[in-house]
């Protein structure tokens, strides 16, 4: 199967007329948005009725939201993993039967899915943390980057920018070895063998998207489980060449930071301060497990946090330190992970809640902070700085929330950002706009005609 690579461009010119929008600091009514080639050129408030010719986004509007954490195929599991008990390691053996499963071509239907998903969620842009690369035995397909760019397809047709964080996955757990753990038989297709050959291939990858408005590539370490240590600088240098994102799953387990110190005689976190990975294009996610030394390392060095509530509490993970984090200097996204939700209006939300619940007092983030979390903090994680902002300069990514529902109707709109992190829901949203062109109109896909089908469909094919 032949994938798309780019999604049909907006108009020229148009201009969007928001009934209230929130433009970070508060929430203005009456605002008109033009728009040039995808691009916000013109910001004009106090415009109370819609100009003739304009596209009415009637609700609140906020800039698009970022996922900054996504594993596309996880939400094959949705609804079966919730079977009973177990931990995260349980878990990851049902997840390791759908990964043996995708081929490019399933995995572009599923993706596809998925992302036009997130669009009616009011998603702009998603970084995808992809180490499915090869075929099953670990044999590379004749495109050796087939399923990578399986998903900047994917993308592309759901309507929704993506930061392809490619991510090497070089062995199977901790061990004095070099090279570490040998890698199990469910493992063989995420691994390149070494560093230096992951770096090889993505680097073609980055090469075939270096122009690209929809798609950019970043690099990710799975974690110090799965690249050993002494390649874990090839990966960091390879994304300080590139001026790449670099994620990194960070102490989302005890038994990690446990064996770390056994191997390593340090934390997760202190090794990767040692082999030069942290730093302000860095994100950690989850940052569960940490120490007051860990939280002071990632702080000073700007290294970002992607909290991932819905998940961490549906693994039974723990929740991480993110408001010491932030205090420290570690700027906050956030993802939907494994996607037992998507919901980014409830990441945030969660993440509030759960530290209310940890430290039994409230008020911890205001609304505002917790939307730049979903918005212009998430972009920048992604790479993508321009992004999260309704004003001159930024891309046209809005995502309108509805003022109407019976989670939101009688809300003050003056209090619209209080509304839609502490009352909203995706459910809500009712338009999403990509780059200037409507992706989600009045809650309907379109470009995707019936999204619950094709997720249905795509996710019955992988169960055979």
């Amino acid at each position: 199967m032949t994938h798309p690579t780019a999604a049909p461009d907006a108009p020229a010119g148009l201009v969007y007329w928001l009934e209230h929008a929130w433009l970070g600091t508060h929430v203005e009514p009456g605002v008109a948005v033009g728009v040039t080639d995808g691009w916000i050129t013109d910001v004009r408030t106090g415009v109370m009725t819609p100009p003739p010719g304009s596209t009415a986004l009637r609700g609140l509007t906020l800039p698009g939201l970022a996922n900054a954490h996504s594993h596309a195929f996880h939400r094959a599991l949705r609804g079966t993993v919730q079977v009973g008990s177990g931990t995260f390691w349980t878990w990851r053996e049902i997840m390791y039967t759908i990964a043996a499963k995708l081929t490019p071509d399933s995995y572009y239907a599923l993706a596809r899915a998925v992302y036009a998903e997130m669009a009616l969620a009011g998603i702009t842009a998603v970084g995808e943390f992809h180490y499915l690369h090869h075929t099953p035995d670990g044999t590379p397909y004749d495109q050796p980057n087939a399923m990578g760019e399986a998903l900047i397809a994917a993308a592309a047709e759901a309507g929704i920018r993506i930061t392809l964080l490619d991510t090497a996955y070089l062995s199977s757990g901790l061990t004095k070895r070099r090279g570490g753990a040998p890698l199990d038989r469910h493992q063989l297709r995420f691994s390149d063998g070494t560093a230096t050959a992951w770096a090889e291939r993505a680097s073609d990858l980055a090469s075939a998207h270096q122009d690209s408005a929809h798609a950019r590539i970043g690099a990710a370490i799975h974690s110090v489980r799965a690249v050993p240590a002494e390649q874990l600088a090839t990966v960091a240098d390879w994304a300080e060449a590139h001026g790449a994102p670099l994620h990194v799953h960070l102490s989302e387990q005890t038994a990690e930071n446990d064996a770390c110190l056994d191997v390593h005689g340090r934390t997760p976190t202190r090794l990767l301060a040692d082999h030069g990975v942290l730093g302000a294009r860095t994100t950690g996610v989850h940052n569960t497990h940490l120490t007051d030394e860990d939280i002071a390392l990632l702080g000073a060095a700007r290294t970002g946090t992607c909290m991932c509530p819905t998940t961490e509490r549906d693994l039974a993970d723990g929740i991480g330190p993110a408001a010491r984090l932030q205090r420290a200097g570690s700027p906050l996204s956030l993802g939907s992970d494994s996607h037992a939700v998507i919901d980014i209006l409830e990441e945030a939300r969660a993440m509030e809640l759960d530290e209310r619940l940890r430290t039994r007092r409230r008020g911890h983030w205001t609304a505002a902070a917790l939307l730049h979390a979903a918005t212009s903090d998430g972009h920048a994680a992604l790479g993508r700085p321009e992004a999260g902002r309704i004003e001159r300069g930024a891309p046209a990514d809005l995502a309108t929330i509805a003022l109407d529902s019976v989670r939101t109707a009688g809300t003050l709109t003056r209090l619209g950002a209080e509304t839609a992190v502490f009352a909203a829901s995706a459910a809500d949203v009712r338009h999403t706009v990509v780059g200037g062109r409507q992706i989600v109109r009045d809650g309907v896909h379109t470009l995707v005609p019936d999204v619950p089908k094709a997720l249905a469909e795509s996710i019955a094919a992988l169960r055979g």
